[in-house]
């Protein structure tokens, strides 16, 4: 861990309802803005604290110009969540199709996902979750999320059996490492004394290689006792 502090704040998101351009590329930019502003609000103050009203006045915008890009507060929390969730399996599928090692392999998803759960976007996955949403959008996501564990197991699996990871319950190791990745997006905070990439490879270092120091094997020679010079015989006379 580094001793020096590098204070980062998160980038202000501009609005872009203040510039030009042309109008379908605009408009999809704004409704990113509108979903990337109304994450990062959920995550500091919480989904029910925070309002469309909220939303609008960070963008400069009125209410009733946000339903020109969403439904509803409950869709942009889903948008948000289906896009983070929608980020980790791009990641684990490009990872797939690199190939490798099935150890290599866990080792790039698992940074891929610690990079998203940093995001707004995942960190709104891990801090809000899918309590606030109604049971048909709940059981969708627990969809997406399913997908995600089902990578994870398989890759354990194969590391297992190739014999880059130990012996393991690919199903609980996949919960273990998964979860504490996701732990990461509830405390991480963008002007802390680690950058995301730094957090990132030394919290899957701990993670695969464990806090143990290494135990030094034995010695395989025996010390034997050392033998005092046997005193002369004495002959009868």
């Amino acid at each position: 861990m580094s001793t020096t502090p590098r204070r980062r704040t998160a980038k202000a998101i501009a609005s872009p309802w203040l510039a030009g351009g042309a109008r379908v590329d605009q408009r999809e930019k704004k409704r990113q803005a509108v979903l990337q502003t109304a994450a990062r609000l959920f995550n500091e103050r919480g989904f029910h604290a925070t309002s469309l009203d909220d939303i609008a006045e960070k963008l400069h915008v009125s209410k009733p110009t946000l339903y020109y890009y969403v439904k509803s507060k409950d869709d942009i929390l889903l948008e948000c969540v289906r896009t983070a969730l929608a980020m980790m399996q791009e990641g684990i599928a490009e990872v797939r199709q690199r190939g490798g090692r099935a150890l290599d392999q866990l080792q790039a998803c698992m940074r891929s996902y610690a990079a998203i759960v940093m995001d707004d976007f995942g960190q709104c996955v891990i801090r809000i979750g899918e309590d606030p949403l109604p049971p048909p959008l709940k059981k969708e996501l627990r969809r997406l999320k399913a997908g995600i564990d089902h990578e994870f197991r398989r890759l354990i699996a194969e590391g297992v059996a190739e014999g880059s990871l130990t012996p393991c319950d690919p199903k609980l190791a996949a919960f273990m490492l998964a979860g504490a990745l996701s732990w990461v997006g509830r405390w991480y905070r963008p002007d802390g004394s680690m950058s995301p990439t730094q957090i990132a490879d030394q919290g899957i270092a701990l993670l695969l290689g464990g806090v143990l120091a290494p135990v030094p094997a034995p010695s395989s020679s025996i010390a034997l006792p050392k033998l005092g010079r046997r005193a002369p015989r004495k002959t009868a006379t």
